[in-house]
């Protein structure tokens, strides 16, 4: 008997979508996305990707087996409501958002196939990032580990795999605010290599490589992380006074008017603080 052919669609198609597209695409999975409302920047990249593309998202939701919403936390819950009741197939939130935010977008859902779902780590890995999932659904997702992906089924119960998902965030992103507080500082003292090199004594050898993609990192995608902070806020205030995450959210919301435009993701961590300081004088 021949097997069915997985169809994947993508809803959002930046960094994470581009490259589980081009791994699960080399592995003989169909994968699509839509160009619907979508930054020209996306639609480049879906088309340099070599991935279906459909003009509108009706054709999408009408043709995909699996989809997968991988959209700025701020779109998580209205994409998952253009979906609405006529996808028949499984629906993955891999955004980093909130439990609550989670059970939002699935309530837009109708038929209930949802898979609470988290990527936990950089997805330079390709598909063998790791990846989490909960739900009731959450094995059906778990089927694309036949492709190559590392999808690991953590619990029954839609929020599990946010909720994690959440603390791995408000621990991550807040040392990296830390770093660039005590980094900037270091640089504008022109004492940040002797720093490096003292806290690589400390955290090791892949610190140095490590401090930089943060610091880099950070800068570059301070928007998005100022979303997923608020998430986290909204998450860990159920729970405790999140006073570091409020601070850390904080950090990452007034960082874009410090840094000023970045069109590209720096190299060095040191053009990120001399635009920091131009844009200060």
């Amino acid at each position: 008997m021949v097997q069915k052919q997985i169809k994947i669609g993508f809803l959002g198609f930046g960094e994470v979508a581009s490259t589980l597209s081009e791994e699960l695409l080399a592995r003989g999975v169909e994968v699509s996305t839509c160009l619907e409302g979508r930054s020209q920047r996306s639609v480049e990249l879906a088309k340099s990707t070599g991935v279906g593309l459909f003009d509108s998202l009706i054709e999408l939701v009408e043709t995909s087996d699996i989809l997968m919403s991988v959209v700025v936390p701020a779109e998580a819950v209205s994409v998952a409501k253009k979906v609405g009741g006529g996808f028949e197939g499984v629906y993955v939130d891999l955004n980093n958002v909130s439990p609550g935010t989670v059970k939002e977008a699935f309530t837009h859902i109708p038929n209930g196939k949802t898979v609470d779902g988290a990527i936990m780590g950089g997805i330079k890995n390709g598909l063998e990032t790791p990846i989490i999932a909960s739900g009731e659904f959450a094995e059906n997702f778990a089927e694309l580990n036949q492709y190559g992906m590392n999808i690991e089924v953590i619990g029954p119960e839609v929020g599990q795999a946010s909720g994690l998902k959440m603390l791995r965030s408000a621990y991550t992103k807040g040392v990296s605010a830390l770093l660039f507080e005590a980094f900037h500082a270091a640089y504008k003292m022109e004492v940040d290599e002797t720093l490096l090199r003292y806290l690589t004594q400390s955290e090791g050898s892949h610190f140095p490589a490590s401090a930089n993609s943060r610091l880099t990192s950070s800068a570059y995608h301070s928007r998005r992380r100022a979303q997923e902070m608020e998430e986290v806020v909204k998450f860990l205030t159920e729970y405790t006074d999140p006073v570091i995450s409020r601070a850390t959210c904080e950090f990452f919301q007034s960082l874009p008017d410090k840094t000023g435009p970045m069109p590209k993701k720096p190299e060095k961590y040191g053009e990120v603080f001399r635009k920091v300081d131009k844009n200060r004088l």
